[in-house]
């Protein structure tokens, strides 16, 4: 999926970048914009499919879906900087996902996440076999992924979120729909900068989750 991912991609760059993709965004017609949101939404619900199928309870499900999720992304990567040579570096700035606003950060950012990923469904992955798949991720674990996993969202949204609230108010399109105004705002924008605060915050969040499922693993079965 992620050389799937990386085709259109590959694609969408030679008909709107020819020389190269760089922000701000080039404008493209609404019905090719609406298509990629259904695209990366569809995306979306075949990496929950995986999950779904592979899986044997929920914990397991979880650990699939979001295993495939991570390596979807590094595949995607990797097959980028094969055929397009392209991102240059791991502080290149992409746009990592359009639902529900636009996220956007340096490369490194989403495969670190992609790295911690990959650990924690390990991590479920072999605490379910050492427990006959009756392994169970605790409330305090579960608040620990979903906070760290919303600080982190955060911090890939808080960019593209402050130049809105900056521009909203002072563009100057007339008798169009608050839709109309931020699709025509977001072809305007440049990444300026990521708040690594907010995201090593919501990674140290994270790492303590899996930290805490992985000690958990190691205990002796009642």
């Amino acid at each position: 999926m992620g050389i799937f991912e990386g085709a259109v991609v590959v694609y969408l760059r030679a008909l709107y970048y020819p020389e190269g993709f760089n922000f701000p965004l080039k404008l493209m017609s609404n019905q090719v914009a609406i298509t990629e949101l259904i695209r990366e939404f569809a995306s979306l619900m075949m990496l929950l499919s995986v999950g779904i199928l592979a899986g044997k309870n929920f914990s397991q499900r979880f650990a699939w879906f979001i295993y495939s999720f991570a390596v979807w992304d590094i595949v995607y990567y990797v097959f980028l900087y094969l055929i397009l040579g392209w991102p240059e570096n791991l502080f290149t700035w992409d746009i990592l996902f359009l639902l529900p606003v636009t996220w956007t950060g340096p490369v490194i950012a989403p495969v670190i996440i992609s790295v911690l990923m990959i650990l924690l469904a390990l991590t479920i992955y072999c605490f379910n076999i050492k427990s006959n798949f009756n392994a169970r991720i605790s409330k305090k674990e579960w608040l620990l992924l979903i906070s760290g996993s919303f600080v982190v969202f955060i911090s890939f949204i808080w960019d593209y979120c402050k130049f809105i609230s900056r521009n909203i108010s002072n563009t100057e399109i007339h008798e169009k729909t608050l839709f109309e105004r931020l699709y025509e705002l977001s072809f305007q924008y440049t990444p300026n900068c990521f708040p690594w605060l907010i995201f090593i915050i919501g990674t140290l969040i994270l790492v303590i989750g899996i930290f805490l499922i992985y000690k958990r693993s190691k205990q002796p079965p009642p």
